[in-house]
């Protein structure tokens, strides 16, 4: 996928870029960040229920894995973040958290029957598990339609660079947020508050807040910390399609708060 990237310097059209714009926001924004991560992951808020289905196929079409298998990973990390069990931390290195852990074979994370027990909310609907079964497929069909709609261009801007890009912004959640940047709570691991990772993952880079309160829908806690999935939430609840939104309470806050240490980031 990352060879066929160098496609992109010969398939360049402008209507090619924001076919990868917009799938880059459904998939990523709404797939991973709202759905696989904020929703099904951590329950920070309820979504219709078609919806919610919905999302989690966009997420499918990430490419990182059936939902069931993602949102178990994700527990993981946060039962045992930055520990030596965890599946992917930088303490054993920046390109191991980045990607290398997705290399090493890890019976707990790779099979069905061991994986699925970190996940039992979703293991429990059929729907979930239909997608988490099929979900290396619904790219393929997403190729088709773009080369039937806009030929080669659509194909590998829709598709390949998309998916790249997505993938490196994903794993910067995992490496560079929990080695650069600034903490404001206690959280006993090495989470931080990254702006530029925020800003390429609609809000998932306020790495330390979500570490501090991990059912927060909101990500980004202060003024400056732009979190547009957040807005995203709050404007499906303006629709009256999102409800039950988990934020953080003063009490919360006061009991994890801790003076800033700045971490040039």
């Amino acid at each position: 996928m990352h060879v066929a990237c160098l496609a992109g310097f010969f398939t360049f059209n402008w209507h090619a870029f924001w076919v990868f714009v917009t799938l880059q926001w459904i998939t990523g924004a709404l797939g991973i960040c709202l759905c696989y991560h904020r929703l099904l992951t951590h329950r920070s808020f309820e979504l219709w229920k078609p919806l919610e289905y919905l999302m989690a196929l966009f997420g499918c079409l990430a490419w990182q894995n059936g939902p069931i298998k993602w949102v178990a990973i994700h527990r993981l990390h946060h039962a045992r973040s930055d520990q030596p069990n965890d599946p992917h931390s930088p303490t054993r290195g920046f390109w191991w958290a980045h990607m290398g852990w997705l290399f090493a074979f890890d019976e707990e994370l790779d099979e069905y029957e061991r994986y699925r027990t970190y996940a039992p909310d979703l293991d429990k609907d059929p729907v979930y598990r239909f997608l988490n079964a099929t979900h290396g497929l619904w790219q393929f069909i997403l190729a088709i339609l773009l080369y039937l709609w806009g030929g080669l261009p659509f194909v590998v801007w829709g598709v390949v660079i998309r998916t790249v890009f997505m993938w490196h912004a994903t794993w910067l959640v995992n490496s560079a947020s929990h080695k650069w940047g600034y903490r404001i709570w206690a959280t006993g691991d090495q989470s931080t508050n990254n702006w530029w990772v925020a800003l390429l993952t609609y809000g998932e880079g306020w790495h330390n807040n979500h570490h501090a309160f991990l059912r927060s829908a909101a990500h980004g806690l202060n003024w400056w910390e732009l979190d547009a999935t957040y807005f995203t939430i709050r404007t499906l609840a303006t629709l009256r399609l999102a409800w039950n939104i988990q934020l953080p309470s003063p009490q919360q806050r006061q009991r994890l708060a801790r003076a800033p240490a700045a971490v040039a980031a």
